[in-house]
């Protein structure tokens, strides 16, 4: 009597099909929750999701704009890329711009109290409080300064300090032509470590003043934008920043 089976193929497994199904859902999960999580992460990956239109490169703008919002937001954004080539020269950034002209284009990518905001170096996004010079400028200046640094960092008052220098932001500065850009004596400026900018952001105008003061004697004493190029390129190499970059009173 033959066995069952007998003088019959081998039997082969079926591929295993749940695996690919299973990544599928597992990454399906993930772009959920950053969406959740991260609005402002997901819209940059996807600006039509979150009712944003393109309307030049790598520039979005909230759907139902007029044609003079759409044209703020293109006079702004020349004005921003213009300040940071004339500060270094060039620009090495491509982020993509998120701008809404409504606050509940800004509240739905978590914008908060925010006129603007800076995603690594990736993108940036502005309220509408946001779309002015000044601002996009401020933003776009940490997207260079990430970009330009690689992997290397700076502590985030010197980050922030810049930002408000290279914008020329009124609020935090004195007047172009004083003696100094200061709004008070460099000493009460220092020292501001990472713990004192993080408490001292219960008082914003404080801290970007404090940081402002800061890099922009800094600035002065090494020579001017100029003195940034090697500063980073330094910073990539691994030298510790706080060899390179030292400010007393």
């Amino acid at each position: 009597m033959d066995l069952p089976g007998a003088g019959r193929a081998p039997l082969r497994r079926r591929p295993l099909v749940l695996a690919p199904l299973l990544v599928v859902a597992v990454a399906t999960a993930l772009v959920a929750a950053l969406a959740v999580a991260y609005p402002a992460v997901a819209a940059l990956a996807c600006p039509r999701c979150y009712n944003l239109a393109e309307t030049q490169p790598r520039v979005y703008v909230e759907r139902g704009a007029t044609d003079a919002q759409r044209t703020t937001v293109a006079t702004v954004m020349s004005a921003a890329d213009a300040t940071i080539r004339g500060f270094y020269g060039d620009r090495v950034s491509t982020p993509r711009v998120l701008a809404c002209v409504t606050d509940e284009c800004y509240q739905r990518l978590h914008g908060g109290g925010s006129k603007g905001i800076a995603i690594l170096n990736r993108g940036l996004m502005l309220s509408p409080d946001g779309l002015n010079p000044v601002i996009a400028t401020h933003e776009l200046a940490h997207v260079e300064l990430h970009t330009r640094l690689g992997s290397a960092t700076v502590p985030q008052w010197f980050d922030e300090g810049l930002a408000v220098v290279i914008s020329d932001d009124a609020r935090y500065l004195a007047p172009p032509g004083s003696a100094t850009r200061c709004l008070m004596p460099l000493a009460e400026a220092l020292p501001l470590t990472t713990r004192d900018w993080n408490l001292d952001t219960a008082a914003a105008d404080n801290a970007y003043a404090k940081a402002a003061c800061l890099v922009s004697h800094w600035l002065t004493t090494a020579g001017g934008p100029a003195a940034l190029h090697p500063l980073i390129t330094a910073l990539r190499a691994g030298t510790p920043f706080s060899t390179l970059v030292t400010i007393t009173p």
